[in-house]
């Protein structure tokens, strides 16, 4: 009997069970490889194959997005959370469309804003086809049931330790299809709930599936309760049309179009004095849940006459459009889900 070798069983597992047709997975292009690999942070394939065809439709190259507007971007993003993510990667695009050419080693992929070791690994793998080691969520559940690693891989020792173990077993040869392979196992057999251990290639070599730890590795932290925010989303409309205001580029949502929202009630009760807005016609809530924090968001909508209209985007600045044009311009998805309530 041959001896057991990681790579090679993985590689084996991959050429009949893996993903072989993703959009990104093409031979020579590493700007697809790239935004695939920022999507997919924070982000499952199947919530990213909604938007990377679309995005790549209109931003078919790295000079088409580094040299376009983020205004340009944004709605192209809006829906897939992370934002920076998108801030990020337009920035870098436009330092590549300006030198030229990819980046074509790990250092230089990390200079480039938003890109960390992993990332950089994946482009080096994946997008240019050398040597590339990677530490995605799917691998550290990989490796730590692998090896049954009880640490808590958040702190830097462990993690470092963790990068040693995967350099050791990342091949050169068939460097990419290994990268690919041990994110498909952790994707769709070594899950974080229910690993399907049964088909697995790693099952009789897997240290935490002999001790039955599968289910309680890699190690979590306790999750601390997130706080709940509340805020009033002033709903200002003529018979078609809805005043949208551009959030600042940086921060929560930035770049993108969104109802006027306000965290404090006296400033929200003030304001709509101010603008002499009694009538409240609808009201609807919706609950958004952040990484930080979930927002308990409150609706109140007024209707205004066309004579009041102009006085009122003096004051609050924005635009008025119609929901339908807004969410072509770029809207979070707490802004759809809150169109959705006002509408039914």
């Amino acid at each position: 009997m041959s001896e057991f070798r990681f790579s090679d069983a993985l590689l084996s597992w991959f050429d009949v069970h893996g993903r072989h047709d993703l959009p990104w997975q093409v031979a020579d292009d590493p700007y697809k490889v790239w935004v695939s690999e920022i999507m997919l942070q924070q982000t499952q394939v199947k919530t990213v194959l909604q938007y990377f065809e679309r995005f790549i439709q209109r931003f078919a190259t790295v000079n088409d997005l580094g040299t376009a507007n983020w205004d340009d971007v944004a709605p192209y993003w809006a829906g897939l959370g992370y934002y920076a993510r998108a801030r990020n990667l337009h920035k870098a695009a436009g330092i590549v469309a300006s030198q030229g050419h990819f980046p074509t080693d790990l250092e230089g992929w990390m200079a480039l804003p938003g890109i960390g070791r992993s990332t950089a690994g994946a482009l080096m793998s994946l997008g240019l086809r050398q040597y590339g080691v990677i530490m995605d969520g799917n691998v550290k559940r990989v490796l730590a049931r692998f090896f049954a690693i009880e640490d808590d891989l958040s702190k830097p020792v462990h993690e470092r330790r963790m990068w040693k173990i995967a350099e050791e077993l990342c091949p050169t040869e068939r460097n990419h299809d290994y990268t690919q392979a041990i994110m498909d196992l952790g994707a769709t057999v070594c899950t974080p709930k229910k690993p399907l251990c049964l088909y697995c290639p790693m099952q009789a070599h897997c240290q935490a599936h002999q001790q039955g730890l599968e289910q309680q590795l890699p190690f979590k932290k306790t999750k601390k309760p997130v706080p709940v925010k509340s805020a009033q989303v002033l709903l200002i409309k003529d018979q078609q049309h809805w005043l949208w205001q551009q959030r600042p580029h940086s921060g929560l949502w930035g770049g993108l179009w969104c109802l006027p929202i306000i965290e404090e009630p006296q400033q929200f009760a003030d304001l709509c004095q101010n603008l002499g807005l009694s009538q409240v016609i609808q009201r609807a809530e919706i609950t958004h849940s952040f990484t930080h924090f979930t927002w308990q968001l409150e609706a109140l909508c007024f209707e205004v006459p066309a004579d009041q209209q102009q006085q009122i985007l003096n004051h609050l600045g924005g635009q008025w459009l119609k929901p339908e044009m807004a969410h072509d311009m770029g809207i979070p998805t707490a802004m759809k889900k809150l169109i959705s309530a006002v509408q039914v």
